[in-house]
């Protein structure tokens, strides 16, 4: 395992003016007044597996608060997962997203890719391509051989030089991440890239795709997250921004994406609007997949940060 990460995140907002009290209080009304944006669900595309919190790092600046102690999510188990495939399959849902935590911290892993497989879904699986990943090598390479199209391993390299990249998830990750990445590709896999970006960083597009010509991989995409600092002031967004903004309700994530979590000390698993909210009581929809398909009011700064305003999807 990595050493541990700096506290202070290179990717934080520096001298940011916090947050207003009065926001993201009423789900009906913005602090101005005005009515808050909602937004419907167009179809389920995406159903995302919460596989636990758990994870072999302790980034700097987790949204999730993922490390080697946080359970505040438990493992998720097979036959848990299996419930809720069958659901989504029956509502038409193309792709089974793995999230975490580390999703190959769950012992579970390779039998929810197996299970998802076999009822015809694709996958999107996000990793630190570590060692969790690594000690399931040989399944690994069995399902690249057999399903590596149907398969993107999403890894996260936090940026595009090395240095940023171990500031924020512990000295030595980069190079074990990017030989994780690499072994992923030999395997039969379609490869992709999570990353962020830094303020004023007009070149990481370009930085990303010099790394990975540098490598000979050829991902499938790379993704670049805004800078999420939960304290940091943000607009909220009313029904009003949409025209403002030039952006679609349905091109929110929660149009066309929901998540299974499991609290520590839950009997059964539950489903939330959002990738970014395991844990507000507000975003939780029920057990069920049909009783989740409701529409999900932006009353989160995520919301505004992330999706309206930073225009960024788990989904990619």
């Amino acid at each position: 395992m990595a050493s541990p990460a700096s506290p202070v995140s290179p990717f934080a907002v520096r001298d940011a003016a916090p947050m207003d009290s009065r926001k993201f209080v009423d789900p009906e009304r913005t602090a101005k007044g005005e009515k808050r944006a909602r937004v419907a669900m167009d179809r389920l595309d995406t159903l995302w597996i919460n596989t636990g919190t758990l994870c072999n790092l302790a980034c700097a600046s987790c949204y999730i608060e993922s490390s080697p102690t946080n359970d505040a999510l438990i493992y998720l188990s097979l036959a848990e997962a299996e419930a809720y495939f069958d659901e989504a399959a029956r509502l038409g849902t193309r792709t089974i997203g793995f999230t975490g935590g580390e999703p190959f911290m769950n012992r579970d892993m390779i039998g929810m890719m197996e299970a998802a497989l076999g009822r015809g879904f694709e996958l999107l699986v996000l990793t630190n391509a570590m060692r969790p990943m690594r000690r399931f090598e040989t399944a690994l390479a069995r399902i690249g051989a057999e399903h590596g199209r149907r398969i993107v391993m999403r890894v996260s390299l936090d940026h595009h030089e090395g240095p940023l990249h171990d500031s924020e998830r512990g000295e030595g990750s980069w190079e074990k991440a990017l030989d994780g990445l690499a072994w992923l590709a030999g395997a039969g896999f379609r490869v992709a890239v999570a990353g962020r970006r830094l303020a004023g960083d007009a070149e990481a597009e370009a930085g990303y795709d010099r790394l990975l010509g540098g490598l000979g991989i050829a991902a499938d995409h790379v993704v670049l997250f805004p800078t999420m600092d939960p304290d940091a002031d943000v607009p909220e967004i009313s029904e009003g921004c949409w025209d403002i903004l030039h952006v679609s309700p349905s091109a929110m994530m929660c149009a066309t994406s929901r998540m299974v979590v499991k609290p520590k000390g839950a009997e059964r698993p539950h489903v939330v609007a959002c990738t970014l909210l395991p844990y507000d009581s507000r975003f939780a929809m029920g057990e069920s997949l049909a009783g989740a398909l409701g529409p999900v009011a932006l009353n989160h700064p995520h919301c505004a940060r992330f999706c309206a305003l930073g225009g960024a999807s788990c989904s990619g």
